[in-house]
C-alpha cells in the first residue's frame, strides 16, 4: 500500500509537469490506490467500523495485570472502569503500534488533595508513552504534568479541563518511534492530542520513555506493545475506549 502510494505521489509530480506541457486535466488524476471504505460512527465518539473496542463498559476481558500475572481488577459500573487502589495497573491482552486512540475519563467530582495528588492516572502507550490524566480544573501543578502533557515532556498547547467528576474526551493520533537494525532510534514517536475537542499536541515528537526521575531515554522495544492505564491511587474512570491500527 506504501508503496503503491508512493508510486502515484511520484505519478502525480510527473504529471503535473506534462500537464504544464499539454495542458491535459487527466494527466493529474489518480484513481489507485483507492482508499478502503471505513464507515464512520454516529457521533465523534463512537467507534468507527474497523475499530478495535478495548472498553464498552461491559467488561473487562481485554484487559489483564500490566505485569501480566492475572486478571484486572478494577470496578466496572455503570458502563465505566474504575480504578480500584492499590490493585495496580492495567494493559490490553493485544498490542498496538501506529494508532487511533479514543478514551473517555473522569476524576472524582469529591475532590481530595492537590497537585498531582488529585484525580492522577495515565493512558501509556506502547507500555512507555504517558498521556497525563489528572484533575486540571483549577489546580496548579507543574506544567510538564498537567493533563494533556506528555509526562515530564510536553507541556499542552491549552488547558481544556472539565471541572471534577465531569467525563473529558482524549483522541490521539500516535505514531510509534522507529529502531534501526542495531536497536538504535531510527525515528521519535509523534503525538497528536485533543482534549475535550481543543489542540494540546500538535504531531509533536515524544522525547522518549516516561521517566518519573530523570531524562527520557529510547531504549528498543518491539513495534507493537500493549497499551497500559494507571493505577495512581485515585479512583479515576474511563469508559468508551477504541483504536484504529494505522498501517
Amino acid at each position: 500500500m506504501k508503496k503503491q502510494l508512493c508510486f502515484a505521489i511520484a505519478a502525480l509530480y510527473a504529471g503535473s509537469f506534462l500537464y504544464a506541457q499539454n495542458g491535459d486535466p487527466k494527466i493529474t488524476e489518480v484513481w489507485n490506490p483507492e482508499p478502503r471504505i471505513v464507515t464512520p460512527g454516529q457521533t465523534s465518539a463512537d467507534p468507527p467500523s474497523d475499530a478495535i473496542v478495548l472498553f464498552d463498559g461491559s467488561d473487562l476481558s481485554n484487559w489483564e495485570k500490566a505485569d501480566g500475572k492475572g486478571a484486572a481488577a478494577w470496578k466496572v459500573e455503570n458502563k465505566a472502569m474504575t480504578v480500584v487502589k492499590g490493585s495496580g495497573a492495567i494493559r490490553t491482552k493485544q498490542s498496538f503500534g501506529d494508532c487511533q486512540l479514543h478514551i473517555e475519563w473522569r476524576t472524582p467530582a469529591v475532590v481530595k488533595g492537590d497537585g498531582q495528588g488529585r484525580g492522577n492516572s495515565g493512558i501509556f502507550l506502547m507500555s512507555n508513552y504517558e498521556l497525563q490524566v489528572l484533575d486540571g480544573y483549577k489546580n496548579r501543578t507543574y506544567s510538564n504534568g498537567q493533563a494533556g502533557s506528555i509526562y515530564k515532556q510536553l507541556i499542552p498547547l491549552a488547558n481544556a479541563s472539565r471541572k471534577p467528576g465531569e467525563w473529558q474526551t482524549y483522541d490521539v493520533i500516535f505514531t510509534a518511534p522507529r529502531f534501526n537494525k542495531d536497536s538504535t532510534l531510527k525515528s521519535q514517536g509523534r503525538i497528536t492530542v485533543i482534549h475535550n475537542g481543543v489542540l494540546v499536541q500538535n504531531n509533536a515528537a515524544i522525547l522518549g520513555a516516561t521517566q518519573y526521575i530523570g531524562i527520557p531515554t529510547n531504549t528498543f522495544h518491539k513495534e507493537k506493545e500493549p497499551l497500559i492505564l494507571q493505577d495512581h491511587g485515585n479512583p479515576v474512570s474511563f469508559r468508551n475506549i477504541w483504536v484504529r491500527e494505522l498501517e
